[in-house]
């Protein structure tokens, strides 16, 4: 069908194409309401009140009571979970609600709990920069976040504790998820290794995981004075460090570096790995680099290929980073002057890479 539009353009579509062009569209547009109603759930601590009922499934007018919402939100309780349930969060068994495996990862007391990353990602602060994303493109600003908040993000969260909080619980979730998948599946990461930094490793979650689960092992969480100078341990092969990863990092058999180099330029990498290979060669050291971080692959018929498109997006818009394929990660190795390197497509969206002096 040929439509006359205004202006004299010609829109050759028939009228089933049209309508799922808008609808493409629509799905594109509403797709926040997906992120917002699942922080509503979390925020109203639906998946504890059903994991509570369990084994059995739990109907809406306990759900409602157990809430504590006013009884007038039943309706609208409803329809949340008509939402969440068509998006596999739960599943509708016996005229009552129960948990998935994804809703699992969503209760307070499961130890790789995704959901301080997620209340920390849909914080207002962390959503803003998303509106000035057109007018980040004509100014000289590094990012966008830095467009709506008039500082680089690291800069902002060493100015707001709140948000530092928030930021720094979900990374330690995710390093307990990370860590669990690594100590079940791929322990031989570990093997001949007699002592660790996690360089840029936060409270020092993942180090402390590791120092648990191997006493033979050294372990250091290494980052900035503001992060670590007040923590303590009581793991006597575990300790912080204060320092800067852009300065010098301290030697080990192995550096690991989670979720650390898509915050940075290519350029900042190469300086981060440079003193990483330092690390891992001096003193008669001659360890190796584990980077876990994602690889672009490029097969849109993956599924986990969108996933690592928004996390590049994400960089791009908080921090100035990004995610990279394969030959970029390559790139990066080779300038910071190291002899190869290894890539283990075994952490779901993300690569375990293993890079040698």
């Amino acid at each position: 069908m040929n439509m006359n539009l205004e202006g004299g353009n010609i829109l050759a579509m028939g009228g089933d194409e049209l309508l799922e062009a808008q609808s493409h569209i629509w799905n594109h547009l509403f797709n926040f309401i997906n992120s917002m109603s699942l922080k509503c759930a979390i925020q109203l601590g639906i998946p504890d009140a059903i994991n509570s009922h369990d084994p059995n499934p739990m109907p809406l007018s306990l759900l409602v009571s157990t809430l504590q919402l006013h009884p007038n939100k039943t309706q609208f309780i409803y329809r949340l979970m008509r939402l969440l349930t068509h998006s596999d969060f739960f599943v509708i068994h016996e005229e009552g609600y129960m948990l998935t495996n994804s809703s699992r990862l969503l209760l307070k007391d499961n130890p790789c709990a995704v959901s301080p990353f997620l209340l920390s990602m849909l914080e207002p602060a962390m959503v803003e920069p998303w509106q000035f994303l057109s007018i980040w493109f004509h100014t000289n600003d590094r990012t966008p976040f830095e467009t709506a908040h008039g500082k680089p993000f690291w800069e902002y969260l060493g100015n707001k504790p709140k948000d530092g909080d928030a930021f720094n619980a979900g990374m330690g979730g995710d390093a307990r998820l990370v860590m669990s998948v690594l100590l079940e599946k791929h322990k031989d990461v570990f093997e001949g290794v007699g002592s660790v930094v996690d360089v840029g490793g936060g409270t020092g979650t993942m180090a402390k995981a590791i120092a648990k689960a191997f006493p033979q092992i050294e372990c250091i969480a290494l980052d900035l004075p503001q992060v670590v100078a007040d923590l303590k341990t009581d793991l006597p092969n575990f300790k912080y460090v204060e320092g800067d990863m852009f300065k010098v990092i301290p030697p080990a058999d192995a550096l690991f570096l989670k979720w650390i180099l898509h915050d940075w330029s290519d350029e900042e990498c190469v300086k981060i790995l440079k003193n990483c290979k330092a690390a891992i060669t001096s003193n008669g050291y001659k360890g190796k680099v584990v980077v876990i971080d994602i690889v672009v692959r490029n097969k849109k018929e993956e599924d986990s290929m969108e996933t690592q498109l928004l996390f590049d997006m994400l960089m791009m818009i908080l921090v100035g980073g990004k995610e990279r394929e394969e030959k970029q990660w390559a790139q990066l190795i080779k300038e910071a002057g190291f002899g190869g390197y290894k890539i283990f497509p075994i952490m779901g969206i993300r690569s375990l890479i293993e890079i040698y002096p």
